[in-house]
């Protein structure tokens, strides 16, 4: 299992973090998806055999919003 932290951009309200968590969490692989709002900042915890950090930055991307490796 790996974890990531990412850095969101777009990001206004409530909705939109729920947006966010339900494309990662639709991810095969993905165990668990935490948005923080305020922070504007997702951690993920991944299978690291079937997900690539890329396609969580791809489905984020999809949604509707950037996304980064934060730090």
């Amino acid at each position: 299992m790996a974890n990531a932290k990412l850095r969101v951009t777009g990001m206004t309200c409530g909705h939109c973090q729920a947006k966010v968590e339900k494309a990662l969490k639709g991810i095969s692989g993905v165990y668990t998806a935490v948005v923080d709002l305020p922070d504007g900042e997702a951690e993920i915890d991944f299978d690291d055999d079937s997900v690539t950090i890329d396609q969580l930055v791809k489905a984020i991307g999809r949604a509707g919003y950037g996304a980064k490796i934060a730090g």
